[in-house]
């Protein structure tokens, strides 16, 4: 694709036109190319002159590769769980084995965020993009080989070759949003992005128990397990190979004001560890570090003890346990697209998300007391409802997140969220469980409902600093970190004016 500059200096804006191949621009109605027009909208009203940005269309193939990348990844963590009865006669192990094979993801990113948001900030996007596909397509090949009875530790260590791979995934969604997608779009990026991870569980939950079928002959079912294994593999494969090829650091010029001001900055001036002490004297951003992690944490307790809880009150009913988190899963993508577009266009952060906060604890009472209700459909609906807004928080959280801790790394911010909600999860998980068993699945989620409204509380001692949006719209400044020092850069690009924001 070639891009060549068109400069109109409208109102103290410098505009960039986005051509084809053929160097030839879209004209619209009005005689104004429809990529400037893109732009134009893209840009919030400032005030004065602003540093020059652009929208290249790679963005969507580099958020695409991302996402399919991401989904990969998901479905490979819920593959074992979602046939743990099959696998546990498969290798000889019990329960509780394959049960680590999912829980070894949560277990692996809680050490692991420092360095890999480290790695993120000071060798740049593009290498932690080729090292999070790199070990999804490095696992799913080593599963290739420990499709028989005896090699339950191969398909052990393949999974924390995964669990590696999700550390440099699930940080990324915001920062590629950031760099790549202009003000009035980021939202629906990161959300977008958020939506790969989820489609992976979603077809977690589908495509293996298909694929994999119950079957008492042990060579038919390694002959099954390993048409999963393979199949994955050559997916990640391609997708590895797409990386390498279209995943860049960060376009020439950026997309918008907040990022075309960090890029504008000497390299010297940031530290890594001095934005995590900046990130944790950020009191809003650890009001919504601990909230994000009670409600994110209690969506993954409620995942993982779903299909205890229905066969609680309806036995027999694996396959409709199974739907049900299908539903639930669906349901929160779909939410997640529109909390994204909802945020793109009101910019309404702690509006938006204290409203799904409020909107997921009435859910999670709804569920908990019609439960035992003795009617199957009862639980699609509120199971569905419950999903659409717990979910519908996480790009809520990102994108909150990366408004009130700019300049700091998105990349980081959502790190440290992520592991909040992976140790809120495990704790959850393993006290919910336990009063699951105990006494009965109400019991476990009455306890989950007294956490999340602490999160409610929480969430509105938030101060909504919008300090990204205000850069963005040119009416404030602020003190600014730079790109990271060993950071792959593209060339400057030029300031259309001497005024400094």
């Amino acid at each position: 694709m070639v891009l060549t500059e068109l400069n109109h200096h409208h109102n103290g804006l410098s505009l960039s036109k986005e051509v084809s191949g053929d160097g030839l621009a879209s004209p619209s109605s009005n005689g104004v190319p429809v990529p400037v027009q893109e732009e134009r909208q893209a840009m919030l009203p400032g005030a004065g002159p602003l540093l020059e940005t652009r929208l290249y269309r790679r963005r969507f193939v580099v958020l695409a590769v991302f996402s399919l990348y991401s989904l990969v990844n998901a479905f490979q963590w819920i593959q074992y769980s979602i046939l743990a009865s099959i696998f546990t006669g498969f290798y000889g192990v019990s329960y509780q084995d394959v049960d680590w094979l999912s829980v070894v993801y949560m277990v692996a990113y809680i050490p692991l965020i420092f360095p890999a948001t480290w790695l993120l900030d000071t060798r740049g996007l593009r290498v932690t993009a080729l090292l999070g596909s790199g070990l999804n397509c490095l696992g799913a090949w080593i599963k290739c080989a420990s499709a028989r009875p005896d090699l339950f530790p191969v398909t052990m260590f393949a999974q924390v070759v995964c669990s590696l791979a999700q550390v440099f995934i699930l940080g990324l969604p915001s920062q590629v949003a950031s760099v790549w997608f202009g003000p009035k779009e980021v939202s629906t990026a990161c959300a977008t992005a958020v939506l790969g991870n989820q489609f992976g569980t979603a077809i977690g939950f589908l495509l293996p128990p298909v694929l994999v079928p119950r079957s008492d002959d042990h060579e038919e079912t390694s002959h099954n397990i390993s048409i999963m294994f393979y199949g994955t593999a050559a997916v990640s494969t391609l997708l590895f190979v797409l990386t390498v090829a279209v995943f860049k650091e960060k376009p020439k010029i950026p997309p918008s004001q907040s990022q075309a001001v960090l890029q504008d900055c000497p390299p010297e001036q940031y530290s890594y560890k001095q934005s995590i002490i900046n990130l944790f004297k950020n009191i809003p951003f650890v009001l919504l570090l601990v909230s994000y992690g009670i409600m994110t944490g209690s969506f993954y307790s409620v995942s993982t003890l779903l299909n205890q809880m229905i066969t609680f009150h309806y036995e027999g009913e694996e396959v409709n346990a199974g739907r049900i988190g299908l539903t639930l899963v669906i349901a929160g993508m779909i939410g997640s697209v529109i909390c994204g577009i909802w945020l793109d266009h009101t910019k309404t952060y702690k509006q938006t998300t204290l409203i799904v906060y409020v909107l997921s604890f009435i859910g999670m009472i709804v569920f908990t007391f019609t439960l035992d209700l003795g009617n199957l459909t009862v639980v699609f609906v509120t199971g569905g409802a419950l999903g659409f807004f717990m979910t519908g928080y996480l790009p809520l959280g990102f994108e909150f997140a990366v408004e009130i801790t700019y300049p700091e790394s998105e990349g980081t911010s959502s790190g440290l969220l992520n592991a909040s909600a992976q140790i809120f999860g495990i704790l959850f998980t393993l006290a919910q469980g336990k009063l699951t068993t105990d006494y009965d699945p109400r019991a476990g989620n009455i306890f989950l409902c007294a956490w999340m409204f602490v999160g409610i509380i929480l969430t509105a001692l938030i101060k909504s600093d919008l300090r990204r949006h205000n850069i963005n719209s040119g009416i404030t400044k602020s003190d600014v970190k730079s790109v990271p020092v060993d950071s792959p850069v593209e060339p400057a690009p030029s300031i259309q004016s001497s005024t400094q924001l």
